[in-house]
């Protein structure tokens, strides 16, 4: 198994000297690449369609104009009316002001990856191209790392910088902490806001117990989890004896791969954990998204967009 970490860690080398130099470079570069890629994903594909997936929390008083054919009766202003001698009715807009909080999960089992890329570097191109959907429909964006313990927390704020922030750490944290607690991750959630906000909560959800925290928090605030993969979680390659270590606990164990039973233990495994997923989100009334690595994320998230618009 390829446990290898991701592509993006050369960006935490040391500023001095030049492998410093090449670090800080090799790292604006990719925020650059980020930046540009997210907002073109937002401009030409998600125009509308991110907005109107997720709703605002109500609607605001705008202005009054003339009647129009086909306005609700119910808003005729009718003081106005009556002083200008002609019928006038209220104008609404949707008040946004929504927070956005991106859950990622930076456990160790994220390293993993075999096809293009980790799972960890899925989820830093998906964070960022929510981010910035976020702040394109004014709302603002904010970030919990998490493994078994909150890692860093980064408040919700709107702005291109602040995106830009939150994108560099995306590509550079470390955790220090290698196992998973979901349930700790939400928790925190719940105790920073009390106002409804969009949650994504993007890791491999290879934990249980995070059922019931998970229902409560999807009555108050609008849950989508983004549950990533490799296909080596799924099916073991036919290559003999091989040793392979747990990323999170740090066990080892041996496996034959060639063993028709230690093949199909390994691939009910993988499926328990995603209809695990699948059947928590139902019950607690939230989306759930299933992406593999390599794969068109973005053709996921554009379906996703409109069909719930």
């Amino acid at each position: 198994m390829n446990n290898n970490s991701p592509s993006t860690s050369a960006a935490t080398s040391s500023p001095s000297g030049a492998g410093g130099h090449d670090g800080i470079t090799s790292l604006l570069k990719k925020v650059r690449e980020l930046e540009i890629i997210s907002k073109r994903l937002t401009n030409h594909l998600f125009t509308g369609e991110y907005h109107t997936a997720f709703k605002g929390k109500g609607m605001s008083f705008k202005e009054v104009r003339e009647y129009q054919p086909g306005d609700d009766i119910r808003f005729i202003e009718w003081n106005v009316s009556a002083r200008m001698g002609h019928t006038y009715s209220k104008l609404f807009e949707e008040e946004r002001e929504l927070s956005v909080y991106l859950l990622i999960d930076v456990s160790a089992s994220s390293l993993f990856g075999t096809f293009r890329q980790t799972k960890r570097d899925l989820i830093t191109e998906i964070g960022a191209v929510l981010a910035f959907s976020a702040i394109s429909n004014n709302d603002k964006a904010g970030l919990i790392f998490f493994s078994d313990k909150v890692e860093k927390f980064i408040p919700a704020k709107g702005g291109r910088d602040h995106v830009l922030y939150m994108v560099r750490e995306l590509l550079t944290f470390q955790p220090h902490s290698a196992s998973t607690d979901i349930v700790k991750a939400i928790r925190f959630l719940n105790n920073i806001t009390r106002h409804k906000s969009i949650v994504f909560i993007m890791s491999d959800f290879a934990d249980a117990g995070y059922k019931d925290v998970l229902r409560v928090t999807a009555r108050r605030h609008d849950v989508v989890g983004i549950q990533v993969y490799d296909k080596r979680d799924r099916e073991l390659p036919r290559i003999g004896l091989i040793q392979v270590r747990d990323a999170e606990t740090g066990k080892t164990v041996w496996l034959d791969t060639n063993d028709t039973y230690t093949r199909f233990q390994y691939n009910k495994q993988f499926h328990q954990i995603i209809d695990d997923a699948k059947l928590t989100f139902r019950n607690a009334g939230a989306d759930l998204l299933q992406i593999a690595t390599g794969e068109d994320y973005v053709k996921v998230l554009q379906q996703f967009f409109i069909r719930r618009a």
